[in-house]
């Protein structure tokens, strides 16, 4: 073995790159939809509910980030003024404005458990399969729950 150099070519970029390999090594044309590796799709691979607890984490994840926005908003426009606050806060008191915010709640609340989910798979609790499954399927079930939970308290609170 001994040190030899070649380049890794991707379309017309070139980048050198120094390897401990043998004589036999040939400079590699990497032609993106040709030859380089695909990720498995759709079509091959089962869908399963921690694919889909996967994917509603990350969607979640833009929810919350829009849905902050929102609440940025509402509290902003009580530092503006008082008619700001009053447009703003009658808004989201409407009909469309409660649904939103009910969403987002739901939103937070799945993120939240799957979030717990992944800090114990993290932790190397519930990674077989059966464990994953059932986990992925109480962050289902958990997050709505506690989003009725949170808005029955609310409106208990209100007197509405």
């Amino acid at each position: 073995m001994r040190s030899c150099r070649f380049a890794l070519t991707w379309g017309m970029g070139y980048r050198d790159l120094e390897f401990c390999m043998s004589d036999s090594v040939q400079p590699v044309q990497f032609i993106p939809g040709k030859n380089t590796p695909m990720s498995p799709h759709l079509q091959v691979w089962k869908f399963t509910v921690t694919m889909a607890a996967s994917i509603t984490h990350r969607a979640t994840g833009v929810a919350n980030a829009v849905g902050m926005l929102l609440l940025t908003a509402w509290i902003g426009s009580a530092a503006i003024s008082d008619e700001a606050f009053n447009a703003v806060n009658g808004l989201l008191g409407s009909a469309f404005g409660r649904l939103v915010i009910f969403g987002f709640t739901l939103s937070v609340m799945f993120h939240l458990c799957n979030g717990i989910r992944y800090l114990l798979t993290d932790a190397g609790k519930g990674i077989a399969k059966e464990e994953a499954t059932k986990t992925a399927w109480a962050a289902y079930i958990a997050a709505p729950v506690l989003t009725v939970i949170i808005f029955v308290a609310a409106y208990a609170a209100a007197g509405a």
